[in-house]
């Protein structure tokens, strides 16, 4: 039986074109800024967000943690929404490797924080009792898979200049939110100061991610870098299947949008299945279940039995991710295995 996996975009596995690229990659140290690689991924990548630079890391959480050390000093507070990858899935790092406290606000719109919602979290008076406000942190697309639009960026951008207070986005995935919202990778970037976003997810390379930004700041991140432990050697390995990512993964991301699309018309039309067509922005669907008797927990069970794999229902219901390694008859199986379930 195939194995039909909707529980990440990380599932994705390297492509042969890329297992060629990795096998005749022209490499040399990177530590030492020798591998010609890594050297064309981060150029590219600083091309392609509008940044004066970058640097290749391991993996996201490295890049927006090399962010938050390199933008702020121990005892300063970030300011982030609640709901944040940098909060529910880094494992305290921000506190652990950067000593700074957060200052999480729970977003009205149940999505992204705005520049109304930031300013009185600002610590904008001198107190020797307050810490400072070190750091203002977005996501686009964010972890719900909706996009934050550019003129509320925008707006954020503006008050965090008004206060010297520097702009981070988690971009992970980046290029989906840019599909979404009908712009470029640079249109979204330049409304922060520096931005992550990751090879290893829609993109569809086996690791890695960027942090881009100035050139300053990614000489002190690739300091940083190093005191974390991320210093990689022949990286160019791996910043190959990178470079493919960034033209070959990035060029498809619409089928996957077009496929979580399609998935939660089909979900919709099922009932005892709680969905909302209009909120799939980029490439996950979230959905509940409303049928007595039925419970979320035993579909991702059934599902599995099927060999349909999705993770276990969290505080927002279920999440299906769409990626090249799921095609429209993936959805439709998928479905109809819903169906059979609440029946």
């Amino acid at each position: 039986m195939r194995r039909i996996d909707f529980r990440s975009d990380t599932m994705t596995m390297p492509t042969p074109a890329m297992r060629d690229a990795m096998r005749d990659a022209e490499v040399g140290d990177d530590v030492c800024g020798e591998d010609p690689t890594v050297n064309r991924l981060e150029a590219r990548a600083a091309e392609m967000t509008g940044k004066e630079a970058a640097l290749f890391v391991p993996s996201g959480t490295f890049g927006n943690q090399c962010a938050i050390r390199a933008h702020t000093r121990h005892g300063d507070e970030i300011v982030v929404c609640e709901a944040a990858h940098v909060i529910e899935h880094e494992a305290g790092a921000a506190a652990a490797l950067s000593g700074v406290q957060t200052r999480t606000i729970s977003p009205e719109n149940g999505e992204y924080i705005n520049a109304a919602e930031i300013k009185p979290r600002l610590r904008l008076v001198e107190d020797i009792h307050h810490p400072n406000t070190g750091l203002i942190i977005l996501e686009n697309a964010t972890s719900l898979g909706t996009v934050m639009p550019i003129d509320e960026m925008r707006l954020v951008k503006r008050l965090a200049e008004s206060h010297r207070i520097p702009v981070h986005v988690d971009g992970a995935r980046l290029f989906n939110a840019a599909l979404s919202l009908g712009v470029s990778a640079v249109e979204v970037a330049a409304e922060a100061d520096s931005v992550t976003f990751c090879l290893s997810k829609g993109l569809g390379a086996p690791v890695g991610s960027l942090l881009c930004g100035t050139v300053d700041f990614i000489a002190r991140a690739r300091r940083i870098r190093k005191i974390m432990g991320g210093g990689m050697r022949q990286a160019g390995v791996l910043a190959a299947a990178g470079l493919l990512a960034l033209s070959e993964g990035v060029a498809r991301l619409g089928e996957d949008h077009e496929n979580a699309r399609l998935l939660a018309r089909l979900l919709a039309d099922i009932p005892g299945v709680v969905v909302h067509p209009g909120r799939i922005h980029t490439n996950m669907v979230f959905c509940r279940l409303n049928r007595p008797g039925k419970e979320e927990g035993g579909l991702v069970a059934f599902l599995r039995e099927q060999g349909i794999l999705t993770y276990e229902p969290g505080p927002w219901g279920l999440r299906f991710v769409t990626s090249r390694e799921v095609t429209a008859g993936d959805v439709k199986a998928l479905s109809l295995a819903v169906s059979q379930y609440l029946r």
